[in-house]
């Protein structure tokens, strides 16, 4: 199972100067290009014990100069391994259009306020599910998770406000390198990757594939 990419390469000369305008070019046309969900990304975390690493795959909330932005349980096992490691890296697997883009960077939580402010803009069947799963925990069946959302569906109904689980929130992950990956011919792919440096200016490098 093979694919033979013939993408446009992607030249230094046609980066912008820091990965957050670069990410927000690709990133339209990823949206562009009409691919499910662009947004998805895969989250990687480590075992503050076993050093062994971790994955899932969360959506994308918000990105901006600040770094990238995700909602999750802080209990659940990535939560729990932030806490102890808050290096973290992400990958945009964009296979339909023969790209990638891996950050690796620092997660920080976000402020109760921001938190608060995106939890009111979710559906509010999301809101529920946020309060009815315990997430990474273990559950003794479907039913009970079922029985647990029909409860709070029936003391919060639709209209009615659903407050904040104090367990809930977002982390925003500062970048300190990121990687823009073009699929091209005979597997030699372009590799441009960013490097923050201790001035805060960022540097350019060529990765071979």
């Amino acid at each position: 199972m093979r694919e033979h990419y013939r993408a446009q390469g992607l030249a230094e000369a046609d980066l912008a100067p820091e990965p957050m305008a670069q990410f927000t070019h690709w990133f339209e046309q990823a949206v562009a290009s009409g691919m499910f969900e662009p947004n998805a990304m895969v989250v990687s975390t480590a075992d503050p014990v076993t050093d062994r690493p971790s994955s899932r795959t969360v959506l994308l909330k918000q990105f901006d100069e600040r770094g990238f932005v995700f909602y999750t349980n802080y209990g659940s096992r990535k939560g729990r391994e932030l806490t102890s490691n808050p290096s973290v890296s992400l990958l945009f697997p964009w296979h339909p259009i023969a790209r990638q883009v891996i950050v690796g960077g620092i997660a920080e939580r976000t402020g109760r306020d921001e938190t608060a402010a995106y939890f009111r803009t979710r559906p509010h069947g999301s809101q529920l599910g946020a309060w009815a799963s315990e997430q990474s925990s273990m559950i003794a069946s479907r039913a009970e998770l079922d029985r647990h959302y029909a409860q709070l569906a029936d003391r919060y109904p639709p209209g009615e406000q659903v407050p904040v689980p104090p367990e809930w929130g977002g982390y925003r992950v500062r970048p300190e390198t990121v990687e823009f990956w073009q699929g091209r011919e005979n597997r030699l792919h372009d590799r441009l990757h960013y490097v923050r440096e201790a001035t805060g200016a960022w540097r350019i490098e060529r990765l071979c594939p």
